[in-house]
């Protein structure tokens, strides 16, 4: 009886180490559409158009909001563990630019470390007109209406 006690704690036991362990593996989400080498290998500079880049590589994951011939294609690998932030360990982004032509101008590769950190500001846009305490939105307009049947 006493060996069936030390058997099931140790099966607890172990369950809960294994629960334990698998749930801290981290978690790896794959995101975007980034081109395979010898796809970009086939666009050439000068000859490829806009028609050529989309059957060799597909729809751009976007285009660039104030030039519609700048083509990106984005890819990230984020890596979650447990409740900490996501942490992004692999992104690549490949620009393709297009002359007024509609034939390619330029490629070209960025990786993780050429990105540079965006900081927030902390300032707020005012607004028009004066801040009113609730009693002065609740009672503000008594006295204030006239009569217009005159």
């Amino acid at each position: 009886m006493h060996s069936r006690l030390k058997r099931f704690t140790f099966i607890v036991i172990a369950g809960f180490t294994a629960a334990y362990l698998a749930a801290c593996s981290p978690q790896i989400a794959n995101r975007g559409n980034l081109p395979e080498p010898e796809d970009l290998s086939q666009i050439t500079v000068g000859q490829s158009t806009k028609g050529d880049v989309t059957d060799i590589l597909g729809t751009p994951s976007t285009i660039a909001t104030f030039d519609p011939n700048v083509w990106l294609y984005i890819s990230r690998q984020v890596e979650t563990l447990a409740f900490f932030k996501p942490e992004v360990i692999k992104q690549e982004v490949v620009v393709i630019s297009f002359d007024t032509a509609n034939r390619v101008d330029l490629v070209k590769q960025y990786h993780l470390e050429d990105g540079k950190p965006v900081e927030p500001t902390d300032r707020v846009t005012p607004t028009a007109g004066r801040e009113l305490t609730i009693l002065q939105q609740l009672f503000g307009n008594l006295g204030r209406f006239s009569d217009t049947d005159k």
